[in-house]
C-alpha cells in the first residue's frame, strides 16, 4: 500500500472530491507547537513507490487542517496555526500561492471543511472558541459563531443541509447552528471531557457521531438527543477523529493517540469491525475516498501518511 514520508508531522489528510488518484496533507513542524508547516498535495500510481508529491506549499506556522474546494478541482484551503486561513491553487506554481489569505482568528485555526452542498462557502474553527463562515468572493468572513466557552476542534457542513453545521468543543458540548438563525439551534453535552471531532452520517442528516478525550466515540440522533445511540469502546486514549463513511450507512472510521485507526460498525453488538496498528506516534487524520469505495488514508505524528484499501493491511507493500 501506497506510503509517504514527509519532513514534518502529518495533522490532517483529505481525499480530492474531484480526482480519485489525489490527496492533500496537512503537517506541522515539531508536533506543530513551534515552528513551520507545509502542504502536500499527493497523487497515487500503480506500482511503486505508489505515491509521489506533485506540489508542496510552505507555510511560516503549522498547518492543522485542509480542506479542498468543492467547486474548484485544484482549490484548498488551509488552517494555519498563526490564526490565518489560507487559500491554495495546486495549478499554480508555489510562489503564486496562497492567492488568498485571511487574518480573523486570534488563536490557532484547528479545521476547516468546504460546504459540500453550496459549494460557495467553507467554515473554519478556532482556538479563540469561535467558528467563522466565509466565501471565496469575499474578502473578510461572513459570520462568527460565538457561544464556545472553549477550544472550538471542528466544525463540519450537514452533507444535505447546506445552512447547517455542527461544531465539537473543549467545554463538552457538541453544537447544532443553522446559518439563519441568530444562535445555535442545539446543545449536546455530550461528553465529561473535551469533545475533539464530530462527523455527519453521510446518509442520516439527523445522525451524527462525537469523540473525546474520554476515549470513546458516542453516535447521535438530533431528533432524540437525551441518550446516544450508540457508544463505542475500543480506544485506549483520547479519539483525535472521527469520520463516517461516504458509502456505507453505519461504518465509521476513528484515529487515536493510541496510535490505532480503528473502523466500527455502531448498528451492531460487536461494534470494532477492524483495527489498523500502523503508526508508531499519534494518529490524528483520517479520511475516506469518496470517489473510491473502501480506500482509506491516514496520517500522524511519525511523519507518515498512509493510502490503503480497507481490510487490507496498510504497511502491506
Amino acid at each position: 500500500m501506497p506510503v509517504f514520508k514527509a519532513p514534518f508531522n502529518g495533522y490532517s489528510v483529505k481525499f480530492s472530491p474531484f480526482y480519485e488518484s489525489r490527496l492533500a496533507v496537512a503537517t506541522a513542524q515539531n508536533f506543530g507547537i513551534l515552528g513551520n508547516g507545509k502542504i502536500h498535495v499527493l497523487e497515487l500510481s500503480p506500482g511503486l513507490p505508489g505515491v509521489t508529491e506533485s506540489v508542496s506549499f510552505d507555510t511560516a506556522d503549522a498547518v492543522y487542517d485542509v480542506s479542498w474546494s468543492e467547486s474548484h478541482d485544484s482549490v484548498l484551503v488551509a488552517a494555519v496555526g498563526d490564526g490565518s486561513v489560507k487559500i491554495y491553487d495546486t495549478a499554480l506554481p508555489p510562489p503564486s500561492n496562497p492567492i488568498r489569505s485571511f487574518q480573523e482568528h486570534a488563536r490557532e485555526v484547528h479545521s476547516v471543511d468546504y460546504n459540500p452542498t453550496r459549494r460557495d462557502s467553507f467554515l473554519t474553527a478556532s482556538w479563540d472558541d469561535t467558528v467563522k463562515l466565509w466565501a471565496m468572493d469575499r474578502p473578510a468572513s461572513i459570520r462568527t459563531f460565538k457561544e464556545h466557552a472553549y477550544c472550538v476542534y471542528q466544525a463540519v457542513w450537514n452533507p444535505k443541509h447546506g445552512d447547517v453545521f455542527a461544531s465539537a468543543s473543549g467545554d463538552c458540548t457538541l453544537r447544532i447552528w443553522d446559518v439563519r438563525e441568530p444562535g445555535s439551534t442545539m446543545i449536546i453535552p455530550g461528553h465529561d471531557f473535551e469533545i475533539l471531532s464530530c462527523d455527519w452520517n453521510k446518509y442520516d442528516d439527523c445522525v451524527l457521531a462525537t469523540s473525546s478525550v474520554d476515549k470513546t466515540i458516542k453516535v447521535w440522533d438530533v431528533r432524540s438527543y437525551r441518550a446516544p445511540l450508540a457508544v463505542l469502546n475500543g480506544h485506549g486514549y483520547a479519539v483525535r477523529k472521527v469520520k463516517f463513511s461516504p458509502h456505507r450507512r453505519s461504518l465509521i472510521a476513528s484515529c487515536s493517540y493510541d496510535m490505532s485507526v480503528c473502523l466500527w460498525d455502531y448498528m451492531v453488538e460487536d461494534a470494532l469491525v477492524g483495527r489498523y496498528d500502523h503508526h508508531t506516534e499519534f494518529a490524528v487524520g483520517i479520511d475516506m475516498s469518496v470517489l473510491v469505495e473502501g480506500l482509506m488514508a491516514s496520517t500522524g505524528w511519525d511523519e507518515l501518511v498512509y493510502v490503503w484499501q480497507q481490510g487490507m493491511d496498510p504497511r502491506a507493500s
